[in-house]
């Protein structure tokens, strides 16, 4: 499995006071030479007075911050990247909520059941509303994958990014895969990720989603709506 970056721009705003440092006399300064001043504790200290020129105006100004997220792939080798599912923004969060579930219980992977807790913690999909209306928790989920996978040492620390388990993996890998045989344009929703997770028998993930009653048809009733969301844009709410 290989990954390619999804980046967003967020607009952040900066602001650079203008700073004057006056001499003896008063008057401001337009050099540059250090101009000595003296703390409090009775040392001298040697404060340059910046050009002119570099300045920032009074207004503020904006800049922009690249926020990068790295999600898995089904071999983009074989493939130009604007072929590729684009992740949707819940489904992004979800895996790495799963990540950092899997961080809590102290657990050296990502895995399946890690993925399913992911997406209760992101908890405005689709998917997780399904789930929810349906008995299957988060601490439900939580209390059957220590049951079923026990309790980590309590000394060991989890890495910063738990590697998936190889399930994990081909869950992820069957999600793309649907979503690009469906022909249908759009974000891979977290639903896709659900049903990836149903898709590995004898996985954790799939062990406990049976084990909380989680079905076929059930899964039937996700893959219904494997291509919609829940909106929670304001505007649209309001038409």
């Amino acid at each position: 499995m290989a990954s390619y970056t999804l980046s967003s721009f967020i607009p952040l705003t900066v602001s650079n006071p203008r700073v004057f440092v006056s001499r003896q006399n008063g008057s401001p300064s337009s050099s540059s030479s250090p101009i000595p001043l003296t703390s409090l504790l009775g040392k001298k200290l040697l404060v340059t007075q910046p050009s002119r020129r570099c300045f920032v105006p009074k207004h503020r100004c904006l800049t922009s911050a690249s926020t990068v997220f790295s999600v898995p792939t089904s071999q983009p080798e074989n493939g130009s990247s604007d072929k590729l599912p684009k992740w949707s923004a819940r489904a992004i969060k979800s895996l790495a909520m799963g990540e950092l579930e899997a961080r809590k219980l102290k657990y050296p992977n990502t895995g399946t059941e890690a993925i399913l807790m992911g997406i209760l913690v992101e908890g405005t999909s689709t998917a997780a509303k399904f789930l929810r209306g349906n008995g299957v928790t988060l601490f439900k989920v939580r209390d059957e994958t220590i049951s079923l996978l026990g309790k980590s040492d309590m000394y060991f620390f989890s890495p910063e990014h738990p590697p998936l388990t190889e399930p994990a993996r081909k869950a992820i890998d069957w999600a793309l895969d649907e979503k690009k045989k469906s022909g249908v344009d759009g974000e891979l929703t977290t639903a896709y990720l659900l049903l990836g997770i149903w898709s590995q028998k004898g996985s954790a993930g799939r062990q406990i989603l049976e084990k909380l009653g989680f079905n076929e048809d059930k899964a039937k009733a996700v893959a219904e709506s494997m291509n919609e969301d829940v909106d929670l844009s304001f505007k649209k709410q309001s038409q």
